[in-house]
């Protein structure tokens, strides 16, 4: 049995939250093309402490900060390609180090491939304006996932992804070229309706059900009042776990590559319930929310 398949048996599972808007807080630059992985530069010992603190508030899946580490991200800011996998392997290492300095006696990491939009980094993972061939996909993620595979991560989270013929070629190289590897699904969508692209968030999990590798499929970094419209379009669609994170409820910026406050306070203590009761599994917290918020998730899927 996989650690992945260990923690769904204990019940609902708790998905860590936002790391660049920490590492942010700490003032470490985040605005520039790297964006959180910034801090696998200028300040890795950030990293595995937002980790554990994440842990500490109860999160059982960490995701590694290589959401915007990739290989080629790091060529293009002057770094040689070692030295950009080198910056993969320490991501997961922190996530590792983050863990065994927590109080937690299970959790897992998950290695974070993000979308090619992600690469651009001109918000295209918010619009999913982007068109490569099935082949360009998987030569562009093939880099990054056989570094995380490499790792021995617990789970590849493909996350955020905009665009439904990106997911489609990367599930097609797990299944054609890393056979072993588990991985969750998680699609970037604009109101709970529909992926950026256009393609219907029900056609899209109902498609990608039939991948046996990917264990829960669900949303992230989309705002919470969209949480339980998606459910209601992925629960019917697959037999799957669900994962659902959803950023703080604000907009971004992709020119000023900031996040606009303009939203309230999240009332997690009303949505929690509501997303369990309609399917949700995995639940955690994307870009803007914090250990705090974590922890109070924690609390209300204890009670």
């Amino acid at each position: 049995m996989t650690k992945f398949s260990e923690l769904l048996l204990q019940g609902p599972v708790i998905l860590d939250g936002g790391l660049g808007s920490e590492i942010d807080k700490q003032h470490i630059a985040v605005a520039n093309n790297l964006w959180s992985a910034s801090a696998l530069i200028q300040a890795p010992n950030l990293v595995r402490d937002i980790h554990q603190s994440y842990f500490n508030a109860g999160a059982q899946i960490a995701i590694v900060d290589t959401y915007q580490a990739h290989p080629q991200t790091f060529v293009d800011s002057g770094l040689s390609e070692n030295e950009a996998y080198e910056l993969i392997d320490l991501a997961v290492a922190l996530a590792r180090d983050g863990l065994k300095k927590s109080e937690k006696s299970l959790g897992i990491i998950a290695g974070s491939v993000g979308p090619y939009g992600a690469y651009l980094a001109n918000g295209a993972e918010y619009t999913g304006d982007y068109d490569l061939s099935i082949q360009a996909y998987q030569a562009f993620h093939r880099q990054r996932i056989k570094r995380l595979v490499h790792n021995n991560v617990d789970i590849l989270a493909l996350e955020t992804m905009p665009n439904f013929k990106e997911a489609q070629a990367i599930a097609l190289l797990l299944q054609n070229e890393f056979p072993e590897v588990e991985a969750y699904l998680s699609f970037a969508t604009e109101v709970g309706d529909h992926l950026w692209d256009g393609t219907r968030l029900a056609h899209a999990v109902a498609y990608f059900n039939q991948f046996e590798q990917i264990k829960a499929i669900g949303i992230n970094c989309t705002a919470p009042d969209n949480i339980l419209p998606a459910i209601m379009r992925i629960k019917p669609n697959t037999d799957k776990k669900v994962i659902l994170y959803p950023n703080a409820g604000e907009v971004y910026n992709p020119e000023t590559k900031r996040w606009v406050t303009n939203n309230e306070p999240i009332n997690w203590r009303r949505l929690v319930p509501l997303w369990q009761h309609a399917g949700a599994d995995i639940i955690g917290g994307c870009c803007r929310t914090s250990p705090e918020d974590i922890r109070e998730i924690h609390d209300i899927l204890q009670k």
